[in-house]
């Protein structure tokens, strides 16, 4: 019996796509937050959302794929396995040239990596979840062994955000597996990660509570362990910037820190939208959330084009206030709210999401 669309994912992905807005439009804009206690403290929130929304996208999109090859998986029909490999690739290949074409306009672009992380997926569909979290792990401490062994600025201006030599083949492979935006190491983890939960009966309350539980240790862990490595590295001169990067959950550069705490943060998300989504299923304001995330890929270029287009038109994108970014940013996602629950009312999947599937579907 085919189960019933969990609608909890589709909102979990409505509000990574609105921290994936505050935190672009915060960049842009280049905004700061107001000093000396001028600014909300709820606005202050949102100056560390850095991270948690393009990781929480990554660990749906790894769900999404365990809930399209469940059937399959579980029932070991090898032939529908091999369609939807196929079809798995296809998506990468799409995703991979759409976000090169995409990177001529915002740098930052993740689709190129999504296209290399689901080749990983397609190839591991059938291993077991131990050995997912197991790889996860080691994608942590791969990325941490090259950041000891390798320049993680080179080819950066940070003051700019522009990586040079990005089109030469060196550079290209050095920032899509090591010290880009969102790396293969470690970011395919949060893939393995969200492969494992769209395993897991997420309609079943014990299971939701093992998955909370899970997010809220994991985000104490990295605390602890930041704790631990901030004072164990001492104040000597020497271990000063290893002290400060161990003790930081940034994105970048992505160590275990972030890695776990990021992870941890996005399983307590996903829980508590798959409660909220059951409990207020029939408000129109839950719908239209729901259809906004099932809009993810047309936002997310949207949210771009016309975007920050428009903000560059008002003059808007230099010297703003951290309070700015998030009014603009909530403006937009209200009119994105607006737009996909309409859209979906006439339609039944977004435009881009339309285009990828009609492309990449494996026809027999």
């Amino acid at each position: 019996m085919k189960q019933q669309r969990i609608l909890g994912y589709d909102l979990a992905r409505a509000f990574a796509i609105l921290g994936m807005i505050i935190v672009n439009f915060k960049v842009v804009m280049h905004a700061q937050a107001v000093k000396e206690g001028h600014e909300s403290w709820w606005i202050s929130i949102f100056a560390h959302l850095d991270g948690r929304a393009s990781a929480l996208f990554v660990i749906l999109a790894g769900v999404g794929i365990s809930l399209m090859t469940n059937a399959a998986r579980l029932a070991g029909d090898t032939t529908a396995l091999r369609q939807q490999r196929i079809s798995l690739l296809k998506r990468a290949a799409f995703l991979f040239g759409l976000g090169l074409l995409y990177i001529w306009i915002w740098p930052a672009d993740i689709l190129h990596y999504y296209g290399v992380y689901i080749v990983l997926a397609a190839a591991l569909l059938t291993v077991s979840s131990r050995l997912l979290l197991i790889l996860a792990a080691a994608f942590c401490l791969i990325f941490t062994a090259l950041f000891f062994s390798v320049d993680y600025s080179q080819n950066w201006n940070w003051d700019l955000l522009h990586y040079s030599s990005f089109w030469t083949v060196p550079g290209f492979l050095l920032n899509l597996f090591f010290n880009g935006f969102h790396p293969f190491f470690p970011w395919a983890g949060f893939l393995l990660v969200g492969l494992v939960i769209g395993r897991l009966d997420m309609h079943a309350p014990a299971t939701r509570r093992r998955v909370l539980l899970a997010g809220v240790t994991a985000m104490i862990v990295a605390q602890l362990l930041a704790w631990v490595l901030f004072y164990a590295l001492g104040n000597w001169e020497q271990t000063a910037s290893l002290r400060y990067l161990f003790s930081k959950t940034d994105p970048m550069p992505p160590l275990p820190v972030y890695m776990i705490s990021a992870a941890g943060s996005a399983c307590i998300v996903i829980v508590l939208c798959i409660y909220l989504a059951e409990k207020f299923a029939k408000a129109l304001v839950m719908r239209a959330m729901v259809h906004t995330g099932q809009l993810a890929l047309s936002l997310y270029l949207a949210h771009v084009l016309p975007g920050m287009v428009v903000l560059e038109e008002l003059g808007y994108l230099e010297g703003q206030t951290l309070g700015t970014a998030v009014a603009a940013a909530f403006i937009f996602f209200a009119c994105a709210l607006v737009f996909s629950h309409l859209w979906r009312r006439k339609f039944s999947q977004g435009p881009l999401e339309w285009l990828l599937r009609r492309l990449t579907t494996h026809q027999n």
